[in-house]
């Protein structure tokens, strides 16, 4: 699985000379559609890019940043990384994987010079449906006041840039991603059945 990943570190080093860093952003979501009527292969891509191709990116890379005098590691999971999505169980659950990886990874290397920085988007104008080979057709059309309300990817990237670059363990980028965490740690359940709501159109 991945085996070019295992030559990467490598080939950028020949690029460039050397390697301070890493952000693992790449993911995909699967179709609108329950656990019971999710076909086996699109768990399996979710999972394994997703979660693996997360994994082995800084399974490849990491000794190289062992090596640097300083280095960092940020890994993207989600709001639907800590918060149930209905219709998204699977997207989510890789992404709950990378949260876990991530704060593992954190405390295994404390007392290294490898920082590391766990980033939780919320609601972002990119074409994932698309990209995740979705037919946005099939699918309900996002409203033009809930876009607006989306961050741009260029206002993340920047959230996420300044979080990397103060250290921060934790990032939540828009204000759905800091309310729902707020919201799910004072009441896991109010917050659970608050987005199963919404979602009801959706699935």
């Amino acid at each position: 699985m991945f085996p070019f990943i295992g030559a990467l570190p490598e080939q950028v080093i020949d690029q460039h000379g050397k390697v301070d860093g890493i952000i693992n952003n790449a993911g995909i979501i699967h179709p609108f559609l329950k656990v019971n009527e999710l076909e086996y292969d699109k768990i399996k891509l979710v999972m394994d890019i997703n979660f693996y191709g997360t994994l082995y990116m800084v399974k490849s890379f990491l000794p190289y940043l062992l090596k640097r005098p300083v280095a960092h590691i940020a890994n993207v999971s989600s709001m639907g990384g800590f918060l149930p999505v209905p219709g998204q169980t699977i997207y989510g659950a890789s992404k709950a994987a990378v949260k876990l990886l991530t704060e593992g990874l954190r405390a295994e290397l404390k007392d290294t010079n490898v920082k590391v920085t766990l980033v939780f988007p919320g609601g972002v104008s990119t074409n994932i449906m698309i990209n995740s080979g979705l037919d946005v057709a099939d699918n309900k059309e996002i409203s033009k006041e809930q876009f607006s309300r989306l961050l741009t990817p260029k206002e993340a990237a920047k959230i996420i840039v300044k979080g990397i670059e103060n250290d921060q363990i934790r990032v939540l980028a828009g204000k759905d991603s800091k309310i729902m965490d707020k919201l799910y740690r004072l009441s896991p359940r109010r917050a659970s059945d608050l987005i199963a709501d919404k979602m009801k159109d959706l699935i």
